[in-house]
This record gives C-alpha cells, sequence and structure tokens, in this order.
C-alpha cells in the first residue's frame, strides 16, 4: 500500500466520490478508513471509533463475521463466478433462493430475483410491476406512487420515485408517471399534524386522493420503506402502513415495500413488513444480505406475481444483471443469513436501539441545537439539528460538520445528511459501545 502521504494527496485527484462535490473532496478531505474490527474502524492517522453507521447502514455484523469471509473464500475456491442467465445456474444461488424464501415466509414472499445490490433491487421491482400488469391485460398500469422524503437508490427508475430533490434535480427529466404523497413525518408535515395517529389517516387519505385523481387503473405500484431512512428515520404510526396496504389492494395497485435498509433485523423485527404486520407483492432488499462484504441484493416475490409470471409461458423477464445470483455473493449471503439468524440479532438490535434512542432523547434535554429524535424501532436512530427550536429553522451545514467531527475525535463515526444526524450501528453492538457513541455524541454537540 502506498504510505498515507500519496493517499491523502491523491484521494481527490483521480476519484470523484457519490454524495458530494468533486470540489469537496479537494477542500475537505474525507476521513480514509484502513482497518476495521468488530464493531470499530480506524483510520490512516491511526485514530479507532466506534462505528455508528453500520458501514452505510449494512455491516450487521460487524467487520470481524469469520463464516461469511470464509464463506467467500470457499466459493472463490470453488467457482469464482458463472451466469444465472437463461440456460445456467449455479448451486450457491440455488440454495440461497430456497433459504430465503424460508426466512420470508411469514412475510408472503417465496421466490428471488437476485441483483447486485439496493439500487438495482428497486429497479427490478419497478420493472416486474410493470409486467405484471401488462401479463394480466392492464398494459395502462404505468405509474408509481411513493412517500415524500423516501429514498430508492439512484438509478432513474429509483431516482423518479425518490421523494428527495437532492436526488432528483441534477438529473431531471426523469421518468414520467411518478407521483409522491406526504409522508408520516410528525416533526414537519404539510397539515402541521403533531399526533401519529390522526397524521397517519391524513397521508393515507392524501394517498386515496391521489389515486382517485390519477385513475386507480393507470397506477402499476405503490413504492415506501416500511421506517424512511435516509430521509431522517421516520417511523409511521403503525396503523399507517396497515393502511396503505388496503387502499393499494382495494385498488389493484401493487405495494413494494423498500427494504434495502430494514430487512434482516435493523428493526428490531426480521423485516419492516412484519415490524408492521404487511404483506408487500414485493420487497426490495440487499445491504445487510452480506454484511457489506459482497455487492450483493435479492428482490423477494409474492403470491399474486407468483401466479401471474408462472402459469404464463410467454412471460419471460426480459432483464438481469451480469451479476445476478453471483456464487460468490450467494455464497455470502448463505452464510451471512445462517449467523444472523444463530445471533438473533433482532433481540440486540431492539435492545440497542432503545438504549441509543432513550439516550439521544436525553442529550435533547442538555442541548437546544436538537430539534428531533427519531427511532424507537431497532437500530435506527435520528437527531434533527435546528438553530431555533421554535422555527424548526435547519441547522446550517458548517455547524453541523463540527458536530460529526467533535464526535468523531471523540470516539464514534457518525453520518450528518442535511440537519440529520444519522445512526445506524452493526447489530452486534454491544451495551459499552452503544454508550461510547453517546458519549462522542454529547462531545459533539458540547463542541458547538
Amino acid at each position: 500500500m502506498k504510505d498515507s502521504n500519496f493517499l491523502k494527496e491523491n484521494n481527490g485527484r483521480h476519484m470523484w466520490h457519490p454524495m458530494t462535490s468533486p470540489k469537496d473532496s479537494h477542500d475537505n478531505p474525507p476521513i480514509i478508513i484502513t482497518g476495521a474490527s468488530g464493531v470499530s474502524v480506524s483510520d490512516i492517522d491511526g485514530h479507532t471509533v466506534v462505528d455508528g453507521v453500520g458501514g452505510l447502514w449494512n455491516v450487521n455484523l460487524g467487520y470481524s463475521c469469520q463464516p461469511v469471509k470464509d464463506a467467500i473464500a470457499n466459493q472463490l475456491d470453488t467457482l469464482p463466478y458463472y451466469s444465472t442467465f437463461r440456460g445456467t445456474s449455479n448451486d450457491a444461488a440455488i440454495e440461497l433462493s430456497y433459504e430465503l424464501g424460508q426466512f420470508f415466509e411469514p412475510d408472503g414472499l417465496s421466490r428471488a430475483f437476485f441483483t447486485s445490490g439496493g439500487s438495482d433491487s428497486v429497479e427490478t421491482a419497478l420493472r416486474l410491476a410493470r409486467q405484471y400488469h401488462k401479463l394480466r391485460g392492464e398494459a395502462g398500469r404505468t405509474k408509481f406512487l411513493s412517500l415524500k422524503k423516501g429514498y430508492h437508490g439512484t438509478h432513474i427508475g429509483g431516482a423518479s420515485v425518490n421523494g428527495n430533490a437532492n436526488f432528483r434535480t441534477a438529473y431531471e427529466p426523469l421518468l414520467p408517471g411518478c407521483y409522491h404523497i406526504p409522508a408520516p413525518y410528525t416533526y414537519r408535515n404539510p397539515f402541521n399534524e403533531t399526533d401519529p395517529e390522526r397524521l397517519a389517516q391524513l397521508c393515507a387519505q392524501a394517498l386515496e386522493d391521489e389515486i382517485a385523481f390519477q385513475g386507480a387503473g393507470t397506477i402499476a405500484a405503490m413504492i415506501m420503506e416500511p421506517i424512511l431512512g435516509a430521509g431522517g428515520v421516520i417511523p409511521p404510526h403503525k396503523s399507517f402502513a396497515p393502511m396503505v396496504q388496503e387502499i393499494c389492494n382495494r385498488n389493484g395497485i401493487l405495494l413494494i415495500t423498500d427494504e434495502v435498509i430494514t430487512a434482516y433485523g435493523r428493526t428490531g423485527a426480521w423485516s419492516g413488513a412484519r415490524l408492521w404486520g404487511i404483506k408487500p407483492d414485493m420487497m426490495a432488499t440487499a445491504k445487510a444480505i452480506t454484511n457489506g462484504y459482497f455487492p450483493f441484493g435479492a428482490v423477494m416475490i409474492g403470491d399474486r406475481m407468483i401466479e401471474a409470471f408462472e402459469s404464463d409461458p410467454n412471460a419471460k423477464i426480459g432483464h438481469g444483471y451480469t451479476y445476478s445470483g453471483h456464487p460468490v455473493g450467494a455464497a455470502a449471503a448463505l452464510a451471512c443469513l445462517a449467523e444472523t439468524k444463530r445471533l438473533n440479532v433482532v433481540e440486540n438490535a431492539a435492545a440497542r436501539g432503545t438504549q441509543l434512542f432513550e439516550g439521544c432523547k436525553t442529550l435533547m434535554a442538555k442541548y437546544d441545537i436538537i430539534g428531533d429524535v427519531r427511532g424507537g424501532h431497532g437500530l435506527m436512530t435520528a437527531i434533527e439539528m435546528v438553530s431555533d427550536r421554535t422555527t424548526k429553522k435547519p441547522i446550517d451545514a458548517a455547524t453541523a460538520a463540527k458536530v460529526y467531527e467533535g464526535a468523531y475525535a471523540a470516539g464514534a463515526m457518525v453520518r450528518v445528511s442535511g440537519p440529520n444526524l444519522i445512526l445506524s450501528p452493526p447489530l452486534v453492538l454491544t451495551e459499552t459501545d452503544a454508550n461510547t457513541i453517546l458519549s462522542a455524541l454529547d462531545a459533539g454537540f458540547a463542541s458547538v
């Protein structure tokens, strides 16, 4: 490896980073991570911190999960790659499809379409939704509905159903026929409603109104995160998802849950759908499916879609990726799924999630810069920072960056996105690790 000076000098010269400007990479060089162990990461200067971000919502089992590493190494020794396009398959992908069918059986999902990651999974679900309606003779159902503040990846389809202008404006015009309804976001919503249950009803009514306006016969699917993640960890009232499912079913609209973040235990339940007691027609998954050790994803598919595709000999899926069902990724996912179940990570996610959520609320009582704390469902917590609690004016970027820097110096990697400070640590976090994150946040807020 090149020395640290070389790496620092050349980072911004030859690599463009996601979700920032090339100029920012020059002006504000990123932290260079060179090592990881357990739930901690170390940078090029030897500073070690607890990873409160979990990689990017995906390292659920931490950085020292030997069974997954072994599975990858063993698969590379036997079959490092082969295609799953028509006419060929591989043993690891077949076994994984069976295990995922067992794992997601309570969600009513028993078929898998493999992808290379979350954005691919969303794109696949959108495309299959349109094809489903064509197979049933309703070719006019092409539109998509989603939530404002929702995040669905970076492909054209995913960006089009995204509910945040930051991921849309620079790339417009996007896919036509995508419409957004208000999210059940109690801290900021167009209804000025602070009661979560009443807000859920108002958002569900907005969905009904949009369907009536567009015409139910023109809409292919509704896609939503069970808990909005990148938009600032926005959990709805427990009544919201069941209302959405009922509305979709009544109008012949498919329901897609985007669980790239929430599947595999993140919420304190094995899936976000299971958390709210719903059964989607499709579920987009990725991230924790391989613990971040290999790019991989899976779209899980439910009964009415299975019947439409498998009963029609002409229902060819004209879609797929070179790395769909990659044997190394499938082997990693098999090992990850087994370890995830063995450790029963949902229990720890719930316990440590409550610890972090309550700890952040304690910080809110101490610092006026904290306008809202959201979470309470597993290891997903957000602190929304404001410059004025009364007006809810968002904090400026420079101050938010100082909070981040102060927390990192004090021992925790956290993520700042706009005014939101987001926590999504590994699901194997210990009580001591959680306290380290909270102490580091305390130091970060104290620094400003």
